[in-house]
């Protein structure tokens, strides 16, 4: 039987439990980023909880059939050039198609501009990112390198750019 992916907007009563995801989701990029929890053994949340009050930004709950399985935050709305601002889908949804299906109904939800970034030498995020970026692009995508604003110890970001 297919699960159903539905994307379900972040409200105050979804705050403790993306916080909790949102450590999940720095641990895995940790790897990439070099970065480390505090002493609490905790990742900061500042940039998560931007989402959580700037009208420009926006965050989805990803549920597969009744369970929370990642989210998604989406920054740009008003700006007109909407930015991937962070995607997590926990690991034991992985490669079952549950990102491909919440990455399409996040980009399809909010048709324009669009820029998502991701580090290279994460070579799953780097082919599943392309593969989105081919899928919906109305005109191709543009692929470029920028530094890391702040983070000059950190290998670039690859960053895609197309409109849906």
């Amino acid at each position: 039987m297919p699960s159903s992916i539905t994307l379900q907007p972040i409200v105050a009563e979804h705050h403790p439990l993306t916080e909790r995801l949102w450590q999940l989701y720095r641990h895995d990029l940790s790897e990439y980023w070099g970065t480390y929890p505090d002493a609490e053994g905790l990742f900061a949340t500042a940039r998560l909880r931007s989402f959580f009050t700037d009208s420009d930004r926006c965050g989805y709950l990803v549920r597969q059939d009744d369970r929370v399985v990642g989210f998604v935050l989406v920054r740009g709305l008003l700006s007109g050039l909407r930015v991937m601002g962070e995607f997590f889908v926990l690991r034991a949804a992985r490669r079952r198609q549950v990102g491909w299906e919440a990455a399409l109904l996040v980009v399809r939800r909010h048709p324009g501009d669009w820029e998502i970034a991701f580090q290279e030498s994460n070579a799953a995020a780097a082919k599943f990112w392309r593969r989105v970026a081919t899928e919906v692009a109305v005109a191709g995508y543009k692929d470029e390198e920028r530094p890391v604003p702040g983070k000059p110890e950190i290998d670039p970001d690859t960053w895609l750019s197309f409109t849906v």
